[in-house]
């Protein structure tokens, strides 16, 4: 895989950040991921190693203790972290996305208070839109917040929090009562703090317990039910100028959510092209290594070329969004495709494994189960078609 998915002109900080990830991943990853997840089983040694080489706080500014590193270095850091086990790379990403959204749009109160700790992994975040009824409809989204003096009252319910129990603080947005003109200029978001676990962990606030996934094992995915919570007006995403935001709050963290999706697939689909190329030149059938048949051989040249065109559409909206230039059709194309090849690239690992891809002993069973969920994750992919032909629409009027 030397010369596959490889990126140009990084900076020597970045090469050894990525160096030192990948002998993480090989050392620490590989040979535990699939036990653990069979087991559904919290990686916690593998966060601990996480937290001391500082990847919490990746992209946190150094002036609240994080590296300050690029969004195409998170990128990068997460496709060899999916490479190892897609799992682990959401640990991390909604933590990502929060402290994204805190950097861009909270107030220096919430930025002194809260990233320094998510820097250091002691506050884990959780990112809050999806409801029972609602998945990429904002629009019909039912939570509500109500003014009450200087707190908010919250009620409703929340579904698919990834880190929704061990989180400290919950991205949540909800509908606010403003009488703006428009459905998406009534919305805020609030920054929900609360005691990592399940059940109440805080009053009026509940996690009931994890939700039991086809694959994505180990890390816990969520609901959020909201009967009556009582925060501060000081929770608001950006304070008091904050109200009415939320949802353009929220869709920058989902343009950022877009491109990491896009990393995990282009993870999964360089360690699902590492397995069958591996076992191509293993197995033997009819006097030689199933690698020479061309019908074979085809199949890897197919998987090589789409690894290498979704990890460059994924640098490309990285290095969009690094240059404060708009990337939301770079972002969504690169989520599209490289969702959509990983699961084509992990069919056809699965199939060149034969048999023995479909027993549990085989790394390729695991993949095949994870690869599904970026389909759906971060905007399906048909959300995706209808956003970037609308905004392809709007920049080339005529």
């Amino acid at each position: 895989m030397a010369r596959l998915a490889q990126t140009a002109d990084l900076t020597e900080f970045q090469t050894e950040i990525l160096s030192t990830v990948k002998t993480f991943v090989d050392k620490e990853i590989l040979p535990y991921a699939t036990e653990l997840e069979h087991k559904d089983e919290f990686p916690d040694a593998i966060v601990d190693g996480m937290k001391e080489m500082g990847l919490f706080g990746l992209t946190i500014s150094e002036e609240y203790g994080g590296l300050g590193e690029s969004l195409l270095t998170y990128a990068l850091v997460v496709e060899q972290i999916a490479r190892g086990w897609m799992s682990i790379s959401g640990v991390i990403n909604t933590h990502f996305i929060v402290a994204y959204m805190i950097a861009q749009h909270g107030t220096d109160e919430q930025k002194q208070r809260l990233l320094p700790k998510m820097a250091t992994g002691e506050i884990r975040g959780a990112f809050s839109m999806s409801e029972p009824e609602c998945g990429s409809d904002v629009a019909a989204i039912k939570t509500r917040a109500a003014a009450e003096g200087d707190e908010f009252v919250l009620n409703g319910q929340k579904m698919w929090l990834t880190n929704g129990a061990r989180s400290g603080v919950v991205a949540t947005i909800v509908k606010d009562d403003l009488g703006a003109d428009s459905v998406y200029r009534n919305m805020t978001t609030f920054l929900i703090e609360k005691e990592p676990g399940f059940g109440e962990t805080r009053p009026g606030l509940t996690i009931p317990g994890k939700i039991d996934k086809m694959g994505y094992k180990g890390v816990e995915t969520t609901e959020m039910v909201l009967d009556g919570v009582r925060v501060p007006a000081s929770s608001v995403l950006g304070g008091t100028d904050g109200r009415g935001k939320g949802f353009y709050q929220m869709m920058d963290g989902v343009e950022v959510g877009r491109v990491n999706v896009a990393a995990r697939a282009c993870g999964i689909s360089i360690r699902a092209f590492e397995l069958a190329i591996a076992y191509a030149q293993q197995r033997k059938t009819f006097g030689k290594q199933i690698a020479d048949h061309q019908a074979i051989a085809f199949k890897l040249a197919e998987m090589a070329t789409k690894v290498e065109a979704a990890h460059l559409m994924m640098v490309n909206a990285a290095r969009l969004k690094d240059a404060g230039e708009r990337n939301d059709v770079e972002a969504g194309m690169a989520k599209l495709l490289a969702s959509e090849y990983c699961a084509e690239v992990v069919q056809e690992s699965f199939r060149i494994h034969g048999g023995y891809g479909y027993s549990k002993e085989y790394e390729i069973e695991r993949l095949y189960r994870d690869a599904p969920l970026l389909l759906i994750g971060e905007g399906t992919s048909e959300i995706q078609r209808m956003v970037i032909g609308k905004k392809l629409l709007e920049r080339n009027k005529i």
